[in-house]
């Protein structure tokens, strides 16, 4: 498999709606383990009232993170499930179980990449993407009333694009004392492309938009072009995007245009302009000829 380069940027932004942004996105190199460049991208989407939210996203990522510091085993399934069960304690404790006036939770999508090897995490609606060949595919499940509806056929999917309950989630951290995590594990391929979100993202832009914008951009404009295209299509909410890039070696290495030996310019434009001379040449001919 050819040698790739993982690629990755996020933004994320408060809306046209929302005082507060309580979504926050992550990504950073990992402590290297034997020479294998490992690397940590996250999306959290808190709730909650009195300003929880923010304290609950931040609460969620850096209790990941901090997990990662030290690899102390390359079961990064096992590490995910302590680190989403870590964090759903801590923020529980912080939260719910100090009353009702103080109950915060959050979503939470990892994704962890070692190599090619994808190990993905998540909680809640916030999502997991993989762009491969000309298809977007989810690779997380929502965990909303919604979606469960939809699993069981009760609601089609253009129904539950016109719910009103598309914001009320049946697991998140911090929620209850214990969570169940789900993981996915993928091996990443040259010119895949990731993306995580959060709802007032992939709310607002369908996966036809999607697709097209994280594979014909560089990630860094990908993800500001997705959050401007969700708050141009009215989403209320936080937006949040991630996208990560395995881009093959030998096109981030392909050489500059040919130069001319003289500096001038690439190689075919000595020939273009004198082919542009030749058809002025023969349009003056032309002219001069119908005149007579």
């Amino acid at each position: 498999m050819e040698a790739c380069q993982l690629i990755v940027a996020a933004s994320s932004d408060a809306g046209n709606v929302r005082e507060r942004n309580e979504d926050l996105v992550y990504h950073a190199e990992l402590p290297v383990d034997g020479g294998v460049e490992t690397s940590i991208l996250a999306v959290a989407d808190g709730m909650g009232g009195y300003d929880r939210g923010d304290v609950a996203s931040k609460m969620a990522i850096d209790t990941v993170t901090e997990r990662f510091q030290t690899l102390d085993t390359d079961d990064f399934v096992l590490l995910l499930k302590q680190a989403y069960r870590r964090a759903n304690e801590l923020i529980y404790e912080d939260g719910s179980a100090q009353g009702d006036h103080n109950i915060m939770g959050t979503t939470l999508v990892v994704a962890v990449i070692r190599d090619t090897d994808l190990t993905m995490a998540n909680v809640g609606d916030s999502r997991g993407y993989l762009a491969r060949a000309g298809v977007l595919t989810q690779v997380t499940s929502d965990h909303s009333l919604i979606a469960e509806q939809v699993r069981m056929g009760v609601l089609t999917e253009q129904e539950a694009r016109e719910s009103n309950h598309k914001n009320i989630i049946t697991r998140a951290l911090g929620h209850r004392q214990r969570v169940d995590v789900d993981v996915f594990e993928l091996t990443l391929l040259p010119e895949d492309r990731l993306l995580l979100s959060t709802d007032g993202l992939h709310d607002f832009v369908d996966e036809g938009e999607m697709l097209a914008i994280i594979t014909g951009m560089q990630p860094e404009e990908a993800t500001r072009t997705l959050v401007m295209r969700a708050l141009e299509n009215g989403s209320t909410d936080n937006v949040s995007a991630v996208v990560g890039w395995m881009a093959p070696l030998s096109v981030l290495q392909a050489p500059p245009e040919p130069v001319a030996a003289d500096g001038a310019g690439p190689r075919w434009l000595i020939p273009a302009v004198v082919i542009l001379g030749l058809l002025i040449v023969i349009a003056i001919v032309v002219v001069v000829v119908t005149q007579v």
